[in-house]
């Protein structure tokens, strides 16, 4: 379902079961308002929607969970009396169940950054806090029952009921929004919810007007200026399996990837069979290698660099991650750095988090001591899979970028793997699955523990990639590395069929080390990014993720160019 909803001076956005962009007197007031079930690994159940029913002043679904064991039935509604609005979820358990979090999430706008924030805790004690504006690696919010701040001209006030709540800032993930949940991640996880047991949660937001909205024209003008070098473009090795394992060397590579770079980053989990097949496969398809180890034996990484001395590539980066923590402590890097340097083998040591972003920024205090290059990986689609919260994280792109450079403090930041969705589940308790054979006949990592999707091969994700690499390449981004060189979370088919991204990934490559240009989105959906070469020769490419057309007016050293650019396009001038 989707559909806008008005009652009064509210106007809701329907997304299937999502209370979505809830604004009051055509001003936004919140983000969302959802029901969730998440089981013992965090994954989220579905929620379908068996009858729904409307009124004046109410909406009402009668839902049942499915996937992941969830067994729930009940109603989610939103009341409308004037200037309240009243989102109530009523789920009944069916079965016993182990969930981490059953109930209502909101979600805050990221423009309240900085924004005074009001706070009424369990006990009725008040605090006067802020909306982050760095992203805060932990919950900036505890113990909320109600919450109160003004934006664009509204007093918001938001009570919660059937639980205690708080907040995390969920940019680290490049999700637009601050979060508002329960239970507190404080209190043990799973927990059982019995048979027959009711969970009701109840979010009431009263919103006061304080004054006449500003008004504010938008100008679609972006003004790019020189601040460093054109990123490094990297492809990610493929992780699907061999089309035939026996005749490598004849199938499954595509034809002319190399088209698009010449340097492949490859991610192997030493305590996986297959390892050496994947490191084996990625040199033959590339010239460079930027090598990532998974580590669970640190006595490992001795063979593993062993057989890396034997490959004929040049190195260029070398990394590894604790498999328990998905970062580097400090010990790994030391220990990948003598290791290196008693091989012979010269190659920059990469610390950081393979997961996102998040874990740099929390993690800090045991990656960066004796760090010299910083690492991230972006995976937009990891608390949900709607295309709104796809083109949304590319402004969050922008912020997370930054604040990498700032942590990295001088060192140069490599981001990526950028993929669509997670390629492993970084918060799973349970044992993930795992290749069996020693040859790539099934594939290794993403093919077992990510999650494809089906717009990677869609032409809209081509001007995706131009606007995030616009939004991501900041002074201080050395090397991004996008999605597989092929199968189906790559830029190509099985066969080498290219898909509309590996184009736009090839225009990014070639611009590599050239002068970098960028600029300031003047919505969060049109993007532009610029290059020089070393004769002056400047090229844009220029990227729009409205779902209308949109004439962009670019600036670059001193030259300005008019772009027409149809909905979800990417043009190059």
């Amino acid at each position: 379902m989707s559909k806008i909803w008005r009652s009064g001076d509210w106007q809701i956005d329907l997304r299937d079961d999502e209370f979505a962009d809830i604004k009051f007197q055509n001003q936004i007031v919140l983000r969302s308002v959802r029901a969730v079930i998440r089981d013992r690994d965090w994954n989220t159940a579905d929620l379908v929607i068996d009858s729904f029913s409307e009124s004046a002043n109410e909406l009402k679904f009668a839902v049942h969970s499915t996937g992941f064991g969830a067994e729930f039935a009940g109603e989610v509604c939103a009341k409308i009396d004037d200037q309240v609005a009243t989102f109530t979820m009523e789920l009944v358990a069916q079965s016993d169940y182990q969930t981490n979090r059953t109930g209502l999430i909101v979600l805050h706008s990221p423009d309240v950054a900085g924004a005074k924030l009001d706070v009424v805790h369990s006990n009725g004690q008040e605090e006067s806090l802020k909306f982050p504006v760095s992203i805060s690696p932990n919950q900036p919010v505890f113990d909320i029952a109600a919450l109160g701040w003004q934006h664009n001209e509204l007093q918001i006030d938001v009570a919660f009921g059937g639980d205690v709540f708080e907040m995390e800032d969920q940019r680290n993930w490049s999700d637009a929004s601050y979060k508002t949940y329960s239970r507190p991640l404080s209190k043990p996880f799973p927990y059982a919810v019995a048979a027959g047991e009711k969970v009701l949660q109840i979010v009431k937001v009263l919103v006061q007007p304080t004054g006449a909205p500003a008004a504010t024209a938008k100008q679609n003008k972006i003004t790019l200026k020189k601040v460093g070098k054109f990123p490094q473009t990297q492809i990610g090795a493929s992780t699907a399996p061999d089309a035939l394992p026996e005749s490598w060397e004849t199938h499954g590579n595509p034809k002319d990837y190399n088209a698009i770079s010449d340097a492949v980053l490859v991610e192997l989990d030493l305590e996986s069979t297959n390892w050496k097949a994947a490191l084996q496969r990625a040199a033959k398809s590339a010239v460079k290698l930027d090598v990532r180890f998974i580590v669970g034996d640190y006595s490992k990484l001795n063979e593993a660099l062993d057989l890396l001395g034997k490959v004929p590539n040049e190195i260029l980066r070398v990394g590894a991650f604790d498999a328990a923590t998905h970062v580097t402590p400090q010990k790994l890097t030391q220990m990948l750095r003598e290791l290196l340097v008693s091989s012979a083998r010269s190659a920059s040591v990469v610390s950081g988090a393979r997961s996102h972003f998040t874990e740099l920024n929390r993690e800090q205090a045991q990656i960066l001591p004796g760090a010299t290059a910083i690492t991230y990986a972006s995976t937009p689609l990891f608390h949900s899979l709607t295309n709104e919260q796809l083109l949304e994280a590319v402004a969050m792109q922008r912020i997370i970028a930054q604040q990498a450079v700032e942590i990295a403090n001088g060192n140069p930041v490599h981001v990526g793997p950028v993929t669509l969705r997670p390629r492993f589940n970084n918060v799973a308790t349970a044992e993930q699955p795992a290749p069996t054979k020693t040859d790539l006949s099934e594939g290794y990592g993403a093919e077992f523990t990510g999650a494809n999707d089906d717009r990677q091969t869609s032409k809209e994700l081509a001007a995706w990639v131009i606007a995030s690499a616009a939004a991501t390449s900041v002074f201080g981004i050395e090397s991004i590395t996008w999605f597989e060189q092929w199968g189906p979370r790559g830029l190509a088919s099985e066969t080498g069929q290219e898909y509309p991204a590996a184009e736009a990934v090839r225009a990014l490559a070639k611009l590599a080390g050239q002068d970098l240009y960028i600029g300031v989105s003047p919505d969060g959906f049109l993007w532009a990014i610029g290059a020089a070469d070393e004769t002056g020769k400047t090229t844009i490419l220029a990227s729009n993720l409205n779902g209308e057309p949109a004439s962009l007016e670019v600036t670059i050293e001193g030259k300005t160019h008019q772009i027409q650019l149809a909905p979800q396009t990417w043009a190059q001038i």
